[in-house]
């Protein structure tokens, strides 16, 4: 039997939308999914979920629950991986409170910045142990990564981990249709093209009929940023540097130098920026979920709608060797032509049975890749720290971050990455 393994499987209501989706695809009947996660009730919270969306969708699949990891993976033609390192309690209270108190403020703080650096830091040892077992019982599976961050882990899991990673967004899938509604305009027989980084792409074409669409775009964003709406740094962004970028505007605010600045109060009322917007989305989720479980156990028949989730239509292109078009995170093998090789990039990929084919960019327009690169600068020397062990590489990644060195003085960022590393404690590695 053929089998998908989910890494994080105590993410019911995503393992719910992924393997739901598993189970309505014909090519895909007859897998087990096998599902894993240290939380040994949420593990079992998913597997009763799945096992009764299993029966009321007459699927042909199986669902398993294993507490052992190697167990878990031994034999998968495919992982899927979702899990959350050290959860909102207490890691995401560290990543936020600790540099609050140095005036260094953030919004989601999963990706960049000095939050995202950290989330590498206590995720990577994970996700390469994970590699390892992969090495052991099921070296030739592929490797699907939703975990955040996503550009990093997908990198360390392709080159230290050797397992073939294709890193997995919403941020491309949303991109068009989000800002089409926003702007009212027409979305039928568009020609589109995104490329860049993760959660930094850019829509590089949108055209219809051959008629560029940039023109009107942008015109209507303009009359729309005299209100306020929760889009307005990426149209800010758009109308200064000429393209519109993949990800929300909460999450865009802290990628740049430009927008949270404590010297600059009211940039953020002007560009309505939700600082600590992460933190509230967990309180929020933690406080929904008792209720949500209640309703999903109480019912007895568990409907679901194949969901806009890459994973599934992936592996259906991979067993029937129909291809699939997505926005994948890949390693930059010539890709983009202006950004490092050493670089994870997202690009549109093709997907059938001979796996995942990434297709050439060629050169970004150079503001773009410019902006790209101060994000890269980063990922690269967060991927040196967790290789080498070496605490001088954390630094280098935290004063590099544009957002970071845009606030803090570099005493100020070694002071607080040497707060964060002790109040981290367990959940990193020792550093020298």
């Amino acid at each position: 039997m053929s089998k998908i393994t989910f890494m994080g499987a105590g993410s019911t209501v995503f393992a719910k939308n992924v393997l739901g989706d598993v189970m309505l695809t014909e090519a895909l009947q007859g897998f087990e999914l096998a599902l894993y996660d240290i939380n040994e009730e949420r593990l079992r919270d998913s597997e009763r979920l799945l096992n009764s969306m299993r029966q009321s969708l007459g699927s042909q699949c199986t669902v398993k629950a294993y507490t052992d990891r190697k167990a878990a993976l031994k034999g998968a033609k495919y992982v899927i991986n979702a899990i959350q390192v050290g959860g909102y309690d207490p890691c995401t209270i560290t990543d936020f409170e600790i540099p609050k108190k140095y005036g260094l403020r953030q919004t989601i703080a999963d990706t960049l910045g000095i939050g995202g650096v950290f989330r590498n830091l206590r995720t990577i040892p994970v996700m390469l142990d994970f590699a390892k077992d992969m090495q052991e019982v099921c070296p030739d599976a592929w490797f699907f990564n939703y975990t955040n961050p996503m550009a990093v882990l997908t990198n360390v899991m392709n080159t230290v981990g050797g397992i073939k990673t294709v890193g997995l967004c919403h941020s491309v899938q949303t991109c068009v249709s989000g800002l089409f509604d926003a702007l009212g305009m027409d979305q039928d027989g568009l020609k589109t093209k995104i490329a860049g980084i993760n959660h930094m792409a850019w829509l590089l074409e949108v055209s219809r009929d051959g008629v560029d669409l940039y023109p009107e775009i942008k015109r209507r964003a303009a009359e729309k940023q005299k209100e306020t709406h929760h889009d307005m740094v990426r149209y800010e962004l758009m109308q200064r540097f000429g393209y519109y970028v993949t990800e929300s505007s909460e999450h865009s605010a802290e990628y740049h130098p430009y927008f949270i600045k404590k010297n600059y109060p009211e940039l953020i009322e002007r560009f309505n920026i939700p600082l600590d917007e992460y933190p509230r989305r967990c309180i929020e989720q933690i406080k929904g979920w008792s209720d949500m479980r209640e309703k999903l156990f109480a019912s007895q028949h568990i409907e679901h709608v194949r969901s806009l989730e890459y994973a599934s239509y992936m592996l259906e292109a991979m067993e029937t060797n129909k291809p699939y078009k997505i926005g994948g995170n890949v390693m930059n093998t010539g890709l983009i032509t202006n950004l490092p090789s050493e670089a994870c990039v997202e690009v549109p990929c093709l997907v059938d049975a001979s796996g995942i084919t990434p297709t050439y960019v060629g050169d970004l327009p150079p503001q773009l890749a410019a902006l790209n690169r101060t994000n890269i600068n980063t990922q690269l020397l967060t991927i040196e720290a967790a290789v080498t062990g070496k605490k001088e590489h954390i630094y280098h990644a935290a004063m590099l971050d544009p957002h970071t060195a845009a606030e803090l003085s570099m005493d100020d960022i070694v002071a607080m990455c040497d707060d964060l590393i002790e109040a981290h404690g367990n959940w990193l590695p020792a550093y020298k």
